[in-house]
């Protein structure tokens, strides 16, 4: 006598691994240190720029910065400015107000032997309005969200933008070539991904 068959149950689809880094830290995309794992620290209003934007972004720019100068002045885990000094930046400035996130800052530095990174602690508006003018071939602005810093920095980083530059504006809203016109500012790439809205500026020719 045969034995019932008992029905299989349907396979299910076998669990997805999570993709990317795991939480509290970030990698360096592209250049020298790719790969590079960045500690990110569990401090209110830290939102560092997601992999798949720095990756857009730094296909805007093309994947070679060398000999650009470039300024950070919310550095935070400092993903943007290592990932330009990976790519060939000869100066990047990271700035940062919070003083552990400046420490992890300079030990990521010593860690790569990153001599082109030069990390103070200060105010990223201070810090862009005492750039010399048309200095800076690439600005990142990232501040947090509710700080209410965009308008002062992106008029500050007008002044220091060298003219072939560019300046990288991470928002919570866009912003439109009407808003950028009275600083002689255009946009020149825009990509939204959830909340963030991620836009490359060039000077108005």
């Amino acid at each position: 006598m045969k034995k019932p068959v008992t029905p299989k149950k349907p396979a299910g689809k076998p669990a997805r691994k999570p993709s990317g880094p795991p939480a509290g830290e970030v990698r360096i995309i592209g250049g020298q240190w790719k790969r590079s794992k960045l500690p990110v620290a569990d401090k209110p209003g830290l939102r560092p720029t997601p992999d798949r934007v720095r990756e857009t972004l730094f296909n805007w720019l093309g994947q070679d910065l060398t000999g650009w100068r470039c300024a950070d002045v919310f550095a935070g885990t400092g993903a943007l400015g290592f990932e330009a000094a990976s790519r060939g930046a000869t100066e990047v400035r990271l700035v940062e107000h919070d003083a552990a996130l400046v420490a992890q800052l300079k030990k990521l530095q010593d860690q790569l032997k990153a001599h082109m990174v030069q990390v103070s602690r200060g105010d990223g508006i201070a810090a862009l309005r005492q750039l010399p003018p048309a200095s800076m071939n690439l600005i990142f602005i990232d501040p947090p969200f509710d700080a209410g810093l965009f308008d002062a920095a992106v008029q500050a980083a007008a002044r220091a933008l060298a003219p072939d530059g560019f300046i990288y504006l991470e928002a919570p809203s866009a912003w439109t070539d009407d808003l950028l016109a009275p600083l002689e500012l255009k946009l020149y790439r825009h990509l939204k991904a959830g909340a963030v809205h991620a836009h490359l500026l060039k000077r108005v020719v």
